[in-house]
């Protein structure tokens, strides 16, 4: 960050010295071009200003996601959010900790949403984003069909991950229950608790 900051004071100077020298040379007819130039160096300083403060925010954010504080994950990310609106990762991620937080599926709806508008390809490979959205769209009521298609989604791209092979399947199994695919719902049921013994509870049909 020191580094950044040196950056800009560099710049912040050698602007400086070009105005000097232009003042020097034609006072009068550089005076525009010397005030243009050190507003130009003043936005770039803020503007890497800003960006170090967000990707410091971003990476606490991350911090905080892995220890399970989501709601200090969401404010961090709020924050990242702030400081540059077209970060789709950040909006991706906070939905993320929305779902996991619990009881907030339309924000992390409305959340996934903007980051696939800022960024079409913001999900990636990302099998947790897709099970994450899945579950808030199930959370959502009525949606069970559209959340399968998430749950394939993460199924298909990581199913190395036992904990998280094992979530999809378990809560594929809970849509398909949800639309009364009973047949469907036993095999992501049997599956998912062979993954995962936390996974082995039973509800009947």
């Amino acid at each position: 960050m020191a580094t950044r900051f040196k950056s800009v004071i560099a710049l912040l100077a050698a602007v400086g010295v070009v105005s000097t020298a232009a003042c020097a040379s034609d006072p009068a007819s550089n005076i525009d071009a010397t005030i243009e130039a050190g507003i130009a160096a003043t936005m770039v300083g803020v503007a890497i200003e800003k960006g170090v403060a967000a990707t410091m925010a971003f990476d606490r954010a991350d911090t905080y996601y892995d220890l399970g504080e989501y709601e200090n994950a969401i404010q961090e990310y709020d924050k990242v959010i702030q400081l540059n609106p077209g970060h789709a990762i950040a909006y991706r991620n906070r939905a993320i900790a929305y779902v996991q937080l619990g009881g907030q599926d339309d924000s992390a709806i409305w959340d996934f949403r903007k980051a696939i508008q800022l960024d079409p390809d913001v999900m990636g490979d990302d099998a947790i984003a897709y099970a994450n959205r899945g579950y808030a769209l199930m959370g959502m009521g009525g949606a069970s069909q559209l959340a399968i298609p998430d749950f394939d989604k993460a199924i298909q791209l990581d199913p190395d991950y036992a904990w998280a092979y094992a979530w999809a399947y378990a809560n594929r199994g809970s849509a398909h229950l949800n639309l009364r695919q009973f047949a469907e719902y036993r095999i992501d049921k049997a599956k998912a608790c062979s993954l995962d013994k936390r996974f082995c509870y039973t509800a009947s049909p």
